[in-house]
């Protein structure tokens, strides 16, 4: 265990982090790029995954064809679009299942009164999709809020924010924090599963930003990049937590 403040609020990403994913995500990204006409692969894209989807489909347009040309905005907007539709229709028809030690910990910080919040690259029809799917949007508010005995108390995304800009920024969290009132970034830990979730925590200021090795990106794809620590699951968050 390490001394640290009260911590009182954590916040997770979803897929790969509290929502398993086997590269589904990738998968509906690289074949909505394949329909559209747009130049994708696996190595490209699995850095950007942590990413709002728009803009990982608006960087790949830049790069194949410019931001200049006439047809740049259209295109962009004709791959998300494709995106959206084959990413819903999964969260739809596929089974949608929590990650490994996912619900125990998320029980284990309720008894001992540390809120949870959840934000994603996922805009937010398809969350709310996930959300009903697991059950987890119980007790949330029009504005995504929990109660203290909901499964968790936020949920953000870039959907929410202003220009909707999502990771390696900070705003999801900073707007959780704001709307659950913690003011201090050192009581909040943040983990996910991809480099632009360990920055969005380091750009946050959170006490620790961490990842897990067990989603889209191995150890040696995450060590390289600044972190406060590299977990195999999430359970283990539970042992660096002193209350």
């Amino acid at each position: 265990m390490m001394a640290m403040k009260k911590i009182q609020l954590v916040v997770f990403d979803m897929a790969g982090t509290t929502v398993k994913d086997n590269d589904e995500v990738l998968f509906c990204f690289l074949e909505a790029a394949k329909l559209t006409g747009l130049q994708a692969n696996k190595e490209s894209c699995n850095p950007m995954m942590g990413w709002s989807k728009k803009l990982v489909f608006a960087t790949l347009w830049e790069q194949q064809i410019g931001k200049n040309d006439a047809s740049y905005g259209e295109k962009v907007n004709q791959s998300f679009a494709k995106f959206r539709e084959i990413l819903e229709d999964y969260y739809r028809c596929k089974p949608v299942l929590p990650t490994e030690g996912c619900l125990e910990l998320f029980s284990w910080l309720k008894s001992q009164g540390i809120k949870i919040a959840l934000n994603t690259g996922f805009y937010r029809e398809v969350t709310n999709i996930i959300l009903e799917r697991l059950g987890w949007d119980l007790g949330l508010n029009s504005q995504f809020i929990g109660e203290n005995n909901s499964i968790i108390q936020a949920s953000v995304t870039p959907s929410e924010i202003y220009n909707q800009e999502g990771r390696p920024a900070p705003f999801m969290i900073q707007k959780a924090m704001y709307r659950l009132g913690i003011t201090d970034p050192q009581t909040v830990i943040y983990i996910g599963d991809t480099p632009s979730d360990l920055a969005s925590g380091k750009n946050a200021n959170c006490f620790l930003s961490l990842g897990v090795t067990n989603g889209t990106h191995t150890k040696a794809q995450l060590e390289t990049y600044p972190n406060d620590g590299l977990l195999g699951c999430l359970l283990e968050l539970q042992s660096m937590i002193k209350t």
